[in-house]
């Protein structure tokens, strides 16, 4: 860890535990004021601190940000779990759960086949954009410009033979992604592994999460895994419930208020 991350974290300790003038931080990193001050300007400029009209620092909203942000996950993974067990249990296969965050997809639960093979993905490692189930489900769901400039900054590390190469093919993919409903890895990020995943929705019918399942093809060819989809859909649907999705009531709401066409 470098030198100045080492004390901007440091600073961010001590700020939990109140406000501190510069004159107390310097004295508790031991470095001269001029140093600490180029920090907390640093800081500053991203919303990580704030300082008052007595010049004492505190904590900025952007932690505040990101606090709210790390309860959201800890709050899907944790109503997501018993249905992610339940998928494991009736399938017997690797089931992941992912999410999107500063530009990353994230695996953030994962249970393990029960069988003895094991997947390459772990708990808190990105996943690929561009070859993974979760991934392309994560991506569609981002507004056109934002799916187009991700598509065009991808580095399309070409992990299989079968794996999607261009950003033009991609966007192809997230269209059909859309259009179907879910996503597949068709031995796109491992050799003989396919996936299927589907979206995890909120209350305002975002989608906040991926739920997957993952199968070597020794145990289950392509069409065999295909017909899993029902259960995944309805861990995913399950989940999204738990974060307040009824698409039921949504649609009845909508079809309430729309005019009766051809009542006079």
């Amino acid at each position: 860890m470098s030198q100045s991350l080492s004390r901007a974290l440091t600073i961010l300790g001590l700020l939990g535990d109140g406000s501190r003038s510069l004159d107390d931080l310097a004295t508790v990193l031991g470095v001269h004021k001029t140093t600490v001050l180029r920090l907390l300007r640093t800081m500053e400029g991203d919303r990580f601190v704030q300082h008052d009209v007595d010049h004492r620092y505190q904590l900025g909203s952007r932690l505040f940000e990101l606090a709210n942000r790390a309860l959201e996950q800890r709050d899907i993974r944790s109503i997501a779990r018993p249905h992610l067990a339940e998928l494991n249990k009736v399938t017997g296969q690797t089931v992941h759960l992912a999410t999107y965050e500063a530009g990353e997809v994230i695996y953030i639960d994962k249970f393990d086949a029960i069988q003895s093979v094991r997947m390459y993905s772990r708990v808190g490692k990105p996943a690929p954009l561009h070859c993974t189930a979760v991934g392309k489900i994560l991506i569609s769901a981002r507004p056109v410009a934002e799916r187009e400039q991700i598509a065009h900054r991808i580095t399309y590390t070409p992990f299989t033979e079968r794996t999607i190469t261009s950003a033009e093919r991609y966007l192809r993919e997230l269209d059909l992604v859309l259009e179907q409903g879910f996503a597949e890895d068709r031995e796109e990020h491992e050799s003989f592994v396919n996936c299927i995943g589907c979206a995890v929705r909120d209350g305002t019918g975002d989608v906040v999460a991926a739920v997957s399942m993952s199968v070597p093809d020794m145990l289950l060819d392509h069409d065999q895994v295909l017909a899993t989809l029902p259960e995944v859909q309805q861990a995913a649907t399950a989940i999204s419930e738990g974060l307040g999705w009824h698409p039921r009531e949504i649609q009845d709401r909508t079809n309430t208020h729309q005019p009766n066409e051809g009542k006079q």
